[in-house]
């Protein structure tokens, strides 16, 4: 099991990095920590093949992941690659393809509200076209130890029980309690009902899944919870986060197959989130137990 973590030399590659060992913790996965070197080219405005400069830069770069694999407690096992791309976002899904990472981990910027979650331009482009699950640290993200819990947010569109299956196999393989839950914004005029109609469909979900992992069902009996709030911001403020719980949401249904999108739903969660969050790729295929995240 190996996860590739996005690193870069400040406090949001840090983040990553902490994510990363909360998440390999008692696992046994390997962090392979990546970080991108602009290709060499006659285009590249910032780093054009000038002679002696991109020695510089290399060996700059080399020292920084250094510095990074440093930040992995000794219990963990790590190494350190040096990724070279025109683009960051696509050299890091590049080498969590290489490497064959079943998760690719990173930071995210400090301008969010409460500064917990602010998307960049190479967080977005990963959560918007990664072929593999994206987890994403909160801003200031600084818990090591092991995940506690795992929510797994499901709405009622297709492609929920995809995502259902992804969390059974992570929560039983690291022997986590699950929670499943539908986020519900009662506007004007909607009642109760809205609620009982969110808890049905959870109930169905979790019934009609035994095909996919009936032992797991019967082993974690998940808790079923629907949070409600004026808005989606509001409804996951509202929700009680443990300090070291994780988020795993579906990507939209506009994502291309094997690849992620993010919807306008999942952003609006993110704007309130106060705990990391795994975002899997539309039909993403369940590796072999020892590879799962």
């Amino acid at each position: 099991m190996r996860y590739v973590v996005g690193y870069t030399a400040n406090a949001r590659g840090g983040d990553a990095v902490n994510l990363a060992v909360a998440l390999a913790r008692r696992q046994g996965a390997i962090l392979d920590l990546v970080m991108v070197m602009p290709q060499d080219s006659p285009y590249n405005g910032a780093y054009p093949p000038v002679s002696g400069i991109g020695d510089i830069l290399a060996e700059q770069v080399s020292q920084w992941v250094e510095e990074g694999l440093a930040l992995i407690p000794e219990d963990v096992p790590a190494q350190a690659h040096i990724q070279r791309g025109e683009s960051e976002a696509e050299a890091l899904i590049a080498a969590a393809q290489e490497l064959g990472a079943g998760l690719l981990v990173i930071g995210a910027s400090s301008t969010g509200l409460f500064k917990r979650f602010s998307i960049g331009s190479v967080a977005s482009s990963l959560l918007h076209a990664s072929t593999v699950p994206v987890a994403l640290a909160p801003s200031g993200y600084s818990r090591t130890e092991p995940i506690t819990r795992l929510t797994c947010a499901l709405g009622t569109r297709v492609g929920a029980q995809e995502v259902l299956a992804v969390a059974l196999a992570m929560a039983k393989r690291r022997c986590l309690p699950l929670r499943l839950v539908s986020l519900v914004a009662l506007g004007p005029g909607e009642s109760d009902a809205t609620v009982q109609d969110a808890q049905a469909h959870l109930n169905g979900v979790a019934q009609a899944s035994h095909t996919l992992a009936a032992d797991a069902l019967e082993t974690l009996k998940p808790d079923v919870v629907v949070g409600t709030g004026r808005t989606i911001e509001d409804a996951v403020d509202r929700l009680d986060w443990q300090d070291g719980e994780l988020l795993m949401i579906g990507s939209s249904r506009l994502a291309h197959s094997k690849s992620i999108f993010l919807g306008a739903t999942a952003n609006r969660i993110l704007r309130a989130l106060p705990v990391p969050m795994i975002v899997v790729p539309r039909d993403f295929e369940i590796p072999d137990e020892e590879a799962i995240l």
